[in-house]
């Protein structure tokens, strides 16, 4: 008497289970566009409840900032740089120190393992959350702005290019936040991290380039911000020279793309460890 192996006797549950089997694909991954929208709108949901302590914490130190450098500068150059630096430095504590600090959390956490299970791309996940955290920035940095115009006397006619200067140098520095987080090893690295940056945002951005040595300015130009403030500043003048004001949104747009494409491979390196 032969044994015949279930499998292959005709009719049997096996058999028909082989043409399902083969049937249950898993679907495909979805597009980059739609899959960012959505992390976008979930981030911005689940950063909500903050969003009202971030805005004050970062608007009321970059107007303090301004206080405290209205006692020793009286206008003109420095009085826009100082202006200038203090709206970007409300975006440097935004979408660097605390983008930084989140996704340091995340790995640590094994959070990262469930945007993994998802079937989204890894640009979306990292330009989701970067764009969700940029967003709280605008209301600070324009009333750091106006409020800064006002105090230092300087006009009001050309704040509208806040309106590439946040988005750009917000990418920069959310790209780099986001690296910042994925890369370093435990959360409270990435914390440290997240802390200097603005540290040097702060300091390098604030205060008057003229005022620095030349290698502490070589170190200003290495910064993503500095061109964000740059373009700004030069806004303030009676005759704007365009041409660089353009230039400089250019290069801090070059460096947003590739701080973005680095916090995008760091996402994948830390999501498959």
């Amino acid at each position: 008497m032969s044994v015949v192996p279930a499998e292959v006797v005709p009719g049997s549950a096996l058999a028909a289970e082989e043409p399902a089997r083969e049937a249950a694909e898993l679907g495909p991954r979805a597009r980059l566009w739609p899959a960012l929208v959505a992390v976008y709108r979930a981030q911005l949901s689940r950063a909500r409840v903050a969003r009202i302590p971030l805005l004050f914490v970062a608007t009321f130190q970059s107007v303090g900032i301004m206080i405290l450098m209205r006692g020793v500068v009286d206008g003109g150059g420095e009085a826009q740089a100082v202006v200038a630096g203090s709206s970007v430095l409300v975006v440097a504590f935004v979408a660097l120190n605390l983008l930084a600090q989140y996704f340091g959390q995340l790995r640590g956490s094994g959070g990262l393992d469930h945007y993994a299970t998802l079937p989204v791309p890894p640009a979306a996940v990292v330009l989701g959350a970067a764009g969700a955290y940029a967003s709280f920035t605008v209301p600070g940095t324009v009333v750091t702005a106006v409020f800064g115009s006002v105090l230092f006397g300087l006009p009001l006619t050309h704040l509208w290019i806040l309106g590439a200067v946040i988005p750009l140098a917000g990418a920069a520095l959310a790209g780099l936040g986001a690296a910042l987080g994925l890369l370093a090893p435990r959360p409270e690295l990435a914390t440290l991290l997240g802390q200097l940056g603005m540290s040097a945002a702060l300091l390098l951005g604030v205060l008057p380039a003229d005022r620095m040595p030349e290698a502490v300015r070589f170190t200003r130009d290495l910064l993503p911000s500095t061109y964000g403030v740059e373009a700004f500043a030069r806004t303030f003048g009676p005759h704007p020279d365009w041409t660089f004001v353009l230039g400089d949104l250019a290069v801090c747009a070059g460096v947003g793309v590739v701080s973005l494409a680095a916090a995008t491979w760091a996402y994948r390196r830390a999501a498959v460890r």
